[in-house]
């Protein structure tokens, strides 16, 4: 299967959190990030297409971030999840972050 990324990814294992719209927050981690996206560990089942609310801690942020997403694959170890549109203080936090792991 081709790679249709815009974005590489990194490796990473950060907690992480999500909920969307009649969807309880569920805990989970984050497995590889990039500026698009990224994959999340997870046994929970969410529909492709199905927006959700990501919660994680980024680096130079004091509390919580919370970013938009929107499920655009699913396996049975997670799912892959599109960025929605980011604020300036959380693209920033997410480049340092991609920067850290070079």
């Amino acid at each position: 299967m081709p790679e249709n990324r815009q974005h590489q990814r990194q490796p990473v294992a950060i907690p992480i959190a999500f909920d969307g719209v009649g969807r309880a927050r569920t805990e989970a981690i984050c497995r590889d990030v990039s500026l698009g996206g990224m994959f999340i560990e997870t046994s929970t089942r969410v529909p492709f297409g199905e927006p959700l609310r990501l919660y994680l801690l980024l680096p130079g942020m004091k509390v919580e971030t919370r970013v938009a997403g929107i499920v655009r694959w699913t396996k049975p170890e997670g799912l892959g999840i599109q960025f929605g549109a980011m604020g300036a203080r959380e693209t920033y936090a997410l480049t340092e972050l991609l920067a850290s792991r070079k």
